[in-house]
């Protein structure tokens, strides 16, 4: 007896999410953390009915290069959130499948960190995130001194802030972030 109504129910809410998903509505502005209006991003997926001409358009670099761009171009790398300094060890809940990596820059006192747990690094595959370095040449010299592992100059100052970081050479693991 009580099944018939609920059917009923059921029918009356599908068709009531069928015909509100065919009509076009605008979007509902959920939360408003300030920055930038996300809306000129969607006219590249025909979402919140922006016209072409107001969409997103990519700043134009001040200086075009002739050439492709090198890793030199990139540098000066300097993470203004990061400097040289001791970590306490923690436990992290990172997705499994994230690969070791690890920040560093062209110190003294990362060379030395390097140095010290280059075999463990090779060993966990990680990549290194070099995150202050002034000049190709620094770069060149810290590669030297780990042939075996990958180091990109990458600002830091994001990745710093969402593991609550400030100093480093510090290595993230899935598990575990310690210096």
């Amino acid at each position: 007896m009580l099944i018939r109504p609920l059917i009923t129910l059921l029918t009356l809410i599908m068709t009531a999410t069928a015909v509100h998903a065919q009509v076009k509505s605008p979007l509902t502005v959920v939360a408003d953390d300030g920055g930038q209006p996300a809306r000129p991003y969607y006219v590249a997926i025909g979402a919140a009915q922006v016209n072409e001409e107001d969409g997103f358009v990519a700043a134009t670099p001040d200086i075009v290069l002739n050439r492709a761009a090198t890793e030199a171009d990139m540098l000066p790398v300097v993470s203004e959130r990061l400097s040289v300094g001791p970590v306490a060890p923690r436990a992290l809940d990172l997705p499994p499948s994230t690969t070791p990596f690890f920040l560093i820059g062209t110190d003294p006192d990362s060379m030395r960190w390097l140095t010290q747990r280059r075999e463990r690094l090779v060993e966990l595959r990680a990549v290194g995130m070099v995150v202050n370095v002034a000049t190709a040449e620094d770069l060149a010299a810290l590669r030297e001194q780990a042939p075996d592992l990958e180091l990109r100059p990458i600002p830091g100052d994001d990745l710093a802030a969402r593991l609550g970081l400030t100093h480093y050479p510090v290595l993230v693991t899935p598990t575990r972030l310690e210096q």
